[in-house]
């Protein structure tokens, strides 16, 4: 049946192109690549071996391989030999996962902590913590759907609260003259921000400058956050892994929780654990005390449940059998220290073959100030 219409249609003078042009899909445009991975594919594709991955922010062996952390191998020997089974978990998550993941990020003498007030889900991985506090802010924060991002920020995190329903807007951060954190530009703009909107900063190791604040910056910033009412939105994306101190790196985290803010939280274990492909996030918020906790734990199940219903598995596994093992929690301190610390000496083996040994002319000093993977 089917072959005589295409068959009368064909003797009609009927192109069966014009036809297959007719596709629901037809008016749809071809989008750009993604400008982070689509270096990396670049990357993939050519074949000259003296090529240079300058796509993803993912750290490297000697010999340009991916490295897999000795505690990481470890912990999986530690979950393989517990013979898991592989049952969904909770919408939030690995409840162990989330409490050590807490832990980590806000310190055992966080007043919250202590309270029990903390209320936490495991996300699949950075992006997507920030997705679900994007979602979260923009159904129940009662004050405002702005959200003022530094410029520049990671190239991520504009379309993410977009889509989220928030209304993105720019605060000022980088001094493209001084190769350094425009303070008074941001001091000034965020100053200037309607009352009680949201800001979005960045825990450490800022994406893609790596330029921070010191913590006296921190700490004025925190003053006008609030003094303008503004709510906190922390990325940690790299906590360990810009220093190689994992408290150090939570110090604007923990300076803004210990001033009375309600901050957001997002945590990812991409980095610091080399668990890039495990998906591995948290994302969590500062309630007031156990029983606001329980209804915002209700309302991120709600807002869980439909985006991807819950969380993988395997990661949070490996993630949580290092945060709760003493003796491998210190061996993953030191390994995440050793990254941190071989970043740090290849910025200076750079600076030195910049301005010792080719005499490059002009200023090198931001490679040696920055800090992380990234140099801007």
């Amino acid at each position: 049946m089917l072959s005589t219409a295409f068959s009368r249609r064909a003797a009609a003078g009927v192109n069966p192109n014009a036809l297959r042009s007719l596709s629901v899909w037809s008016a749809v445009k071809a989008g750009p690549p993604d400008p982070i991975l689509g270096v990396t594919e670049a990357f993939k594709a050519d074949q000259d071996p003296r090529k240079i991955n300058l796509g993803v922010g993912a750290y490297r062996d000697g010999n340009g391989k991916p490295y897999v952390l000795p505690s990481v191998k470890k912990a999986e020997e530690i979950v393989a030999a517990s013979k898991p089974d592989k049952e969904y978990l909770p919408i939030t998550g690995l409840a162990d996962f989330t409490k050590r993941a807490a832990l980590l990020a806000y310190g055992a003498d966080s007043a919250p902590i202590k309270d029990g007030a903390i209320s936490i889900t495991q996300s699949i991985s950075g992006t997507g913590a920030l997705r679900i506090g994007g979602a979260f802010l923009a159904r129940h924060y009662p004050h405002s759907k702005i959200i003022y991002l530094p410029v520049p920020s990671w190239g991520n995190h504009t379309p993410i609260f977009a889509d989220s329903g928030l209304e993105v807007r720019g605060y000022r951060y980088f001094d493209k003259k001084t190769v350094g954190l425009d303070f008074e530009g941001l001091k000034a703009d965020l100053r200037a921000a309607p009352e009680q909107s949201i800001v979005l900063l960045h825990a450490c190791a800022h994406n893609p400058t790596g330029v921070d604040p010191t913590p006296a910056q921190w700490a004025e910033i925190s003053d006008i956050a609030k003094e303008r009412k503004l709510f906190p939105f922390f990325d940690m994306a790299y906590q360990g892994f810009a220093s190689g101190d994992t408290a150090r790196d939570a110090f604007a985290v923990r300076h803004f929780v210990s001033q009375g803010h309600q901050i957001a939280l997002s945590q990812s274990f991409a980095k610091n654990m080399g668990l890039y492909g495990e998906r591995v996030g948290a994302f969590s918020l500062v309630t007031a005390d156990p029983a606001e906790k329980a209804r915002v734990d209700s309302q991120l199940k709600i807002i869980i449940r439909p985006m991807y219903s819950n969380p993988p598995v395997n990661g949070a596994r490996i993630a949580n059998a290092i945060l709760g093992d003493a003796a491998l929690y210190s061996q993953w301190e030191g390994e995440v220290k050793g990254m941190a610390d071989r970043i740090i000496s290849m910025r200076e083996k750079l600076y030195n073959a910049l301005t010792h040994d080719l005499k490059t002319p002009g200023e090198w000093g931001h490679i040696k100030s920055q800090i992380g993977m990234f140099r801007f």
